[in-house]
């Protein structure tokens, strides 16, 4: 994809965004774009930097670590699922955790936050439809969560969820209905502010925003198909797979 074709659809992106934002009344700068960029190399990054994109959303840390000292300066959001092991490296980079999943990794994100120095901010990631083959909390267990953060110090900023595939966008539209009800209960509940919440993709991130959402992950929209299930950091000497191994000295098993 050349420059030019990025920016069309990153135009389109933020044109759809501000569509969405109109029906629902909200103000289109309440909705952060986190460009998807799992699999994709540094300079497909970097060309998206050019066309003013500054916040990407990858699955790996390792993948991440490696891609953000072969590209520009950019804020790096943790958006895949956490491995215990791979905390303080993530502490290295990213600004922003969506997808805290249990009680555990949150009190070991406590303590290597607190020997640190380091807080980034954190989703809690809800499980609205109860799907065997997805992480995150139940709507009931996240509560568990939220104690948990607060006890721990860390800076729990809102909710994230993906919801069951459906080639209609209406389908997604109850859940992410329900992890709104939900983050305004537990607002009123715990009586904290919960402003954040990540919810939608390509093919359903206008439902999202009309729903509340201030995050949308979107990547197959702006950059395409991807063609690889790992981005192998080359320039490194190491394969992807090496690179993680590299990593699995962490204090944390």
């Amino acid at each position: 994809m050349n420059e030019d074709d990025l920016q069309t659809r990153i135009d389109s992106i933020y044109a759809r965004i501000d569509a969405a934002c109109a029906r629902a009344g909200r103000d289109p700068m309440s909705v952060q774009l986190v460009a998807v960029s799992k699999t994709f190399p540094p300079e497909i990054i970097d060309e998206a930097r050019n066309c003013g994109l500054s916040l990407f959303g990858e699955n790996r840390v390792q993948e991440a670590l490696a891609k953000s000292q072969l590209c520009g300066r950019a804020d790096w959001h943790l958006i895949g699922p956490l491995q215990r092991n791979k905390i303080r490296h993530a502490l290295q980079l990213f600004s922003c955790i969506h997808s805290i999943d249990n009680v555990r990794l949150i009190e070991q994100l406590a303590v290597a936050c607190d020997e640190s120095g380091v807080c980034p901010d954190i989703l809690l990631e809800v499980n609205v439809a109860g799907e065997a083959s997805k992480h995150g909390f139940t709507p009931a267990s996240v509560r568990e969560g939220i104690k948990a953060a607060i006890d721990g110090g860390l800076r729990v900023v809102g909710l994230m969820t993906v919801p069951p595939w459906t080639p209609d966008p209406e389908g997604s539209r109850k859940y992410f209905r329900q992890l709104r009800e939900l983050r305004d209960a537990l607002e009123q509940e715990f009586s904290i502010s919960l402003p954040e919440l990540s919810m939608g993709m390509s093919g359903d991130f206008e439902v999202a925003i009309e729903e509340g959402a201030t995050f949308v992950r979107v990547g197959t929209a702006l950059f395409g198909v991807r063609k690889a299930k790992k981005w192998a950091p080359q320039s490194t000497g190491l394969t992807t797979d090496e690179f993680s191994r590299s990593l699995d000295t962490d204090d944390f098993v």
